[in-house]
């Protein structure tokens, strides 16, 4: 088991359910029932330079196959287990349904984009990105494909001679007037069908239908200390930073939208969440 601190300044950590808190070296100690979950343990934390410290848990198998480096992780002495996911078995029933129910529906229109996609650009109709999930694991992130084959030939070009589309690239990880999105990829993103194919990975149990937004590897740096709150959940097919401005939303607002569902989760927000998103993906003017 691995522990993530998330914490600027360290200051002394409480023993869990013992007779008041006590200064330690190591900010890790092994819980006092090893086998019950680590959550269900209160601790009693000291300030560390008028900050509060707060200890989340993710498995070590799950850090193990992410390979990302995140900061301040440091071995546990015991075993532990891990935070439980968002939303438990409600959600994951919840989500079962609806992709499967949704994947019925939308196969017509799915075989058609697929047939688009391979008569007028060429190439493979899908396409798959590795994406940070629950835990920090990877995953493949499946989408129908709408840009050019020679995509990261073109983003790299584009970087490289265009000032102003290298700092939107490193400031939002995504290009307003993107050149290597073709004419049939725009239409699939303003109308949100290059994500259907997701649908399949929330089957597969790698995303939600409602959660915090994909993001990559090098995006982590960015969630600050909201780090553990988006690794808490599955990533979503939608979200609040879906139904609260899409691509017009900045990226802090992003992470603030992530960080606030986790933190207020329950079934009606889902559902909420589900049919905004309806009405969002009517507004193209707020699409990538």
């Amino acid at each position: 088991m691995l522990f993530l601190l998330q914490c600027r300044g360290l200051g002394k950590v409480g023993r869990p359910n013992s007779n008041g808190p006590r200064p330690m070296t190591n900010a890790f100690e092994k819980h006092l029932h090893p086998h019950a979950p680590i959550w269900v343990h209160s601790f009693s934390l000291d300030d560390a330079e008028n900050r509060t410290a707060a200890v989340n848990a993710i498995s070590s198998s799950d850090f193990s196959n992410a390979g990302v480096m995140l900061d301040d992780l440091t071995p546990a002495p015991g075993p532990g287990m891990v935070n439980p996911v968002v939303g438990g078995l409600s959600k994951r029933f919840m989500d079962l349904v609806i992709a499967t129910t949704a994947l019925a529906l939308a196969a017509p229109v799915m075989i058609l984009v697929a047939l688009l996609i391979r008569f007028t650009m060429g190439g493979p109709t899908v396409f798959s990105h590795t994406r940070v999930g629950r835990g920090g694991k990877p995953f493949r992130c499946y989408k129908f494909r709408s840009m050019v084959c020679n995509a990261d030939e073109v983003l790299k070009t584009c970087i490289e001679t265009d000032a102003e589309i290298r700092l939107e690239w490193e400031n939002t990880h995504k290009i307003r007037n993107d050149p290597r999105v073709t004419r049939l990829g725009r239409m699939l993103r303003k109308s949100s069908l290059d994500e259907l194919p997701q649908l399949f990975n929330v089957i597969r149990g790698d995303m939600s239908c409602v959660g915090p937004r994909p993001i990559v590897k090098d995006e982590l740096p960015q969630y600050g200390d909201h780090l553990s709150e988006y690794l808490q959940g599955r990533p979503g097919l939608t979200g609040l930073w879906q139904v609260s401005g899409r691509s017009s939303v900045d990226y802090a607002s992003r992470v603030a939208l992530d960080s606030q569902y986790v933190r207020n989760w329950s079934i009606w927000l889902d559902v909420s969440i589900l049919f905004r998103t309806i009405f969002a993906v009517m507004r193209f003017d707020r699409t990538s």
